[in-house]
């Protein structure tokens, strides 16, 4: 064989292994941008599947003295969730928890106590566990200025003060009469109120020189009244119950309502009003 003929073979058998060598590279390429363009398309369905977009209205009904509170929470929520509305029913527990069970739609329960909550799951309408989120306690309010100089609970029982308390079935009266039992105290309201805002308002018109609220109340009602402690409302503390229910129309966003409000962020908006973290 001629030199000529063998620098011609050498050369041919270096084309066949670049070229073998190209396509080997050009195959794992293929590959790895196949796996790479599948792992991109997967993660995103993935997380996408375990945070679904909350939509539509969560109807909750709660307790007369969580409506400043809920209703700044409630905002919250929508700010977070956008297509999503938060409605209020706000009531005395014990009349809000007969409607429930009663058949009037609504997806979360928060009661202000836990003997209006027992209403609504002793007739299995709740579909989780109540759980305690806030506690609230008792506070005398009178007029502003205190005219009346009421400065304990005995001074509610002089004559010709007209006093208001909300009636022994809802949970701040529960309370309230607890209270009174235990410091052998008796007395005699001018009238029984539904639920403890209205208690409150008939201060605020005038119409009662005191009235037995909780502190938040009082709080929210700012210089309209004026709030005069006492030790008694120590022993007569109500726990809050929240519970997702049974025949919610929207479970998912009624979750998430219940997850922010017992949240640190939610926790901070209850506290700021005047409520009592749970018991530990």
């Amino acid at each position: 064989m001629t030199r000529s003929a063998r620098r011609t073979r050498r050369t041919t058998r270096s084309l066949q292994v670049a070229g073998v060598s190209a396509a080997a590279l050009l195959a794992l390429s293929a590959c790895s941008s196949s796996d790479d363009s599948s792992d991109a398309s997967s993660t995103p369905k993935s997380s996408a599947s375990s945070s679904p977009k909350l939509t539509g209205t969560v109807t909750v009904f709660a307790a007369a003295s969580l409506k400043e509170s809920f209703t700044s929470l409630g905002k919250e929520f929508e700010q977070a969730h956008p297509d999503t509305k938060v409605t209020f029913n706000f009531g005395g527990s014990d009349t809000l928890a007969a409607s429930i069970t009663g058949g009037a739609p609504a997806d979360v329960f928060a009661a202000a106590s836990p003997k209006t909550m027992a209403i609504v799951t002793d007739k299995k309408d709740a579909a989780t566990t109540p759980a305690t989120f806030v506690r609230n306690q008792l506070e005398i309010a009178t007029l502003p200025g205190n005219p009346d100089k009421v400065a304990s609970l005995k001074d509610l029982t002089k004559s010709g003060l007209k006093v208001v308390l909300c009636d022994k079935t809802v949970p701040c009266g529960a309370a309230a009469q607890k209270a009174l039992d235990a410091s052998h105290l008796k007395l005699t309201p001018v009238s029984y109120e539904q639920d403890v805002k209205s208690a409150l308002t008939k201060v605020e018109l005038k119409e009662a020189d005191a009235a037995v609220v909780y502190k938040t109340d009082v709080k929210a009602a700012g210089d309209k009244v004026e709030g005069v402690e006492f030790p008694e409302s120590a022993d007569a503390i109500n726990d809050y119950p929240i519970a997702l229910l049974k025949d919610a129309h929207n479970a998912e966003a009624a979750k998430a309502f219940i997850a922010l409000v017992q949240s640190p962020e939610g926790q901070k908006v209850l506290t700021a009003a005047g409520f009592l973290k749970p018991a530990a």
